[in-house]
């Protein structure tokens, strides 16, 4: 024992020492930073606690206590080396409402191997099914909305907007000292809250916020309404209103029905939908046109009535059958380029405008020339036909007309535009010519008057697209060019535009559709798109794209059905735009249009 006491009391002292001075610690003890939470459980094996009560004098065994502080220093040396290897027992996981990844307990390297590997070029795997995405999609899209919204106010509001119950059939009317009848309208019924007099200073209720009664969906039906003698009681079953009534012998009615709506919209969706029509958005013709020139203010397409196509390329003149699909080189004017072509309405001749200001005429089927005219002094960029007379627009700013059947050069010069005439267009069944300029003017003139009806200048670009309506009488669209992008819609019997759309971009050319009440658009800068156009709702039936320049050339095939377009890319591009005509529907121009739904005997 006598051994052992200093001992003790030399440990003792060392602790006591220790727990004066802080510092001292650092030789038995790991650092306040480095010493886990779990440090005070530790100490609880150094200091027993088998007693009730224990003094400072009380001898301390030197070797559990050394064991006890290499241990310590042993965890903490542990700890830095391992941070994940904590000692704090697991945190219970809690789940919610939210998912939140969870990569734990998952075998990502397995996971990882399950991936399929791309098909290779020579075993091509079943491709997997794409979203659809064209313009048959989203038309069907738009129809299925339209129906579901349609379905769904049926449904909920039985066609018309519900109104708030007037206070005579609410609840707490009966409670109530002045309840009284009043009509469904009264103003009383937009007070907020309701007031017990009457006023007459309030504008009806559809037109002043109002805040409903809270039985909101308690409704006054209308038979009630119109009989007035009675009244919706708050505890009234629908037994009884079916006795004072009668039985309900209509077999359509809701009572006897297995569906769950109603009558009218089980109507609306076993109803025919109209499908929507299908437009192709590639081309099943592409033909190569080079020296097809990249000018806004030419026009060198056009489909004539024999079904020949003539195409201007430099100083020669193209024609391309398509039924047979043979090319024929109609003319090459060597010393001169061609700048405008333009068929007859009728018959096999076509006129064929030139940059030295010369208009000849020539027999397609003989490839023989029969006429030159002369009279401009500049290009012409512009032709029409009406019948025997040929209208011809010039960079010279006027405007020449022919009659192709007199000696004469021209019979009549307009001159009403202050820069190049590069649109040009007649209206056969009315008698009106419309001219667009790069002037920014539309003017129209009636037959041959030196002086226009009218001078329309709406249009902040140069007028080149113009196209008259089959189907409606004096109906004229126009389009104008980068800086105005618009097609306008006007009545040439008033002057005034009924419709205009904007674009988006250079409209280059327009043409109404010979079938239906549609028209297609090209584009320029900067889409150069073709659009196809439902009048006169103009919303877009197609949006066709596939050339690199801008679409300055249009033509429309007899038929109707088809549309070529020619770019600055040197391409001839067909397309299929719109279907056949209707036998009973509105024909297309001129006579022959009017005698077609003769032409079947059976």
């Amino acid at each position: 024992m006598t051994d052992t006491q200093p001992e003790s009391h030399q440990l003792s002292s060392t602790v006591t020492r220790s727990m004066d001075d802080p510092t001292a610690t650092d030789a038995i003890s790991p650092r306040e930073n480095d010493t886990p939470s779990t440090a005070a459980g530790k100490r609880s094996h150094i200091v027993p606690t088998n007693g009730p009560d224990r003094g400072a004098s009380e001898p301390v065994d030197a070797t559990a206590l050394t064991q006890a502080l290499h241990s310590v220093e042993g965890d903490v040396q542990s700890r830095q080396r391992t941070p994940m290897g904590s000692p704090s027992r697991k945190r219970q996981r809690i789940y919610g409402d939210r998912f939140i990844p969870n990569r734990e307990g998952r075998d990502l390297q397995a996971s990882f191997s399950l991936i399929p590997d791309p098909p290779s070029p020579a075993t091509p795997s079943k491709s997997k099914k794409r979203t659809p995405h064209g313009e048959l999609h989203f038309q069907r899209t738009e129809e299925a909305n339209r129906t579901f919204s349609t379905l769904l106010r049926q449904e909920v509001f039985d066609g018309t907007v519900p109104q708030p119950t007037p206070p005579h059939l609410s609840p707490d009317a009966a409670f109530s000292p002045t309840s009284h009848s009043t009509a469904i309208n009264d103003p009383s019924r937009a007070r907020t809250p309701p007031s017990n007099h009457t006023s007459t200073s309030l504008p009806p209720a559809s037109l002043t916020p109002s805040t409903p009664h809270k039985n909101m969906f308690t409704y006054m039906s209308p038979q009630h309404h119109r009989n007035g003698s009675s009244r919706l009681t708050p505890h009234g079953t629908p037994g009884s209103r079916r006795s004072q009534r009668g039985p309900n012998m209509d077999p359509n009615s809701d009572l006897y029905s297995t569906s769950p709506i109603h009558f009218d919209s089980q109507r609306l969706l076993l109803s025919p939908k109209k499908t929507p029509r299908a437009v192709s958005k590639v081309p099943f013709k592409v033909l190569d046109a080079p020296d097809l020139a990249d000018d806004f203010y030419l026009n060198l397409v056009d489909w004539g009535s024999s079904n020949n196509l003539g195409v201007g390329l430099g100083s020669c003149v193209f024609m391309w059958n398509s039924g047979t699909g043979k090319v024929t080189k109609l003319c090459d004017l060597q010393d001169d380029i061609v700048t405008s072509v333009s068929w007859i309405q009728r018959g096999s001749h076509v006129s064929i405008g030139t940059s030295k200001g010369l208009v000849q005429i020539w027999d397609a089927e003989r490839c023989r020339r029969l006429r030159t005219m002369t009279g401009h002094t500049a290009r012409v960029g512009a032709l029409a036909w009406n019948d025997h007379i040929l209208s011809s627009g010039s960079r010279d700013r006027s405007i020449l007309h022919r009659d192709v059947r007199q000696p004469d050069q021209w019979l009549r010069k307009l001159t009403g535009h202050k820069q190049e005439v590069c649109g040009l267009r007649w209206n056969a069944e009315d008698g009106q010519l419309a001219s667009g300029g790069n002037d920014n003017q539309l003017m129209v003139w009636d037959k041959l008057n030196a002086n226009p009806l009218w001078k329309l200048t709406n249009h902040t670009a140069a007028v080149k697209a113009i196209a008259w309506s089959p189907h409606q009488h004096h109906l004229l669209a126009s389009g104008g060019g980068t800086a105005d992008r618009r097609i306008k819609f006007w009545n040439t019997q008033t002057g005034t535009c009924v419709n205009e759309i904007d674009t988006g971009s250079q409209v280059c050319n327009l043409a109404w559709s010979k079938n239906s009440n549609e028209l297609v658009s090209t584009h320029g800068f900067s889409q150069n798109q073709i659009v196809v156009w439902k009048y006169p709702s103009m919303t877009q039936v197609a949006s066709l794209t596939g050339h690199t320049y801008r679409v300055l050339y249009l033509a429309m095939s007899p038929d109707g059905q088809t549309v070529v377009t020619g770019a600055g890319d040197e391409t001839l591009r067909f397309w299929k735009c719109f279907n056949k005509r209707e036998r009973n529907g509105i024909g297309g121009e001129g006579v022959g249009s009017r005698l077609e739904q003769w032409s079947t005997i059976r």
